[in-house]
């Protein structure tokens, strides 16, 4: 178990299931890089303007200031796990 303030540096670690079709919209974090790990699904992350496909086992790491989108497959439920580290 990894107890809340035991690692400093880590601001956020999720789990998120995305319906067929869902997209979270571009955004970029000025301070954080932010990792996500494919679990289940197929998709597609697009990092400053540049499509990747996405599937499970894909892991991704975007660094401070990279706008990124995520998109769900219209076809498929997507999991992703990510976290954020300052």
């Amino acid at each position: 178990m990894i107890n809340k303030g035991e690692i400093s540096d880590i601001t956020q670690f999720s789990r998120a299931v995305f319906p067929p079709g869902e997209i979270a919209h571009a955004h970029k974090h000025p301070d954080m890089t932010e990792i996500f790990y494919i679990e289940s699904g197929h998709g597609e992350i697009i990092i400053n303007g540049i499509h990747h496909p996405i599937e499970p086992g894909t892991c991704i790491v975007i660094e401070p200031g990279e706008a990124h989108e995520l998109r769900c497959s219209e076809n498929t439920e997507m999991s992703v796990i990510y976290f954020g580290k300052t």
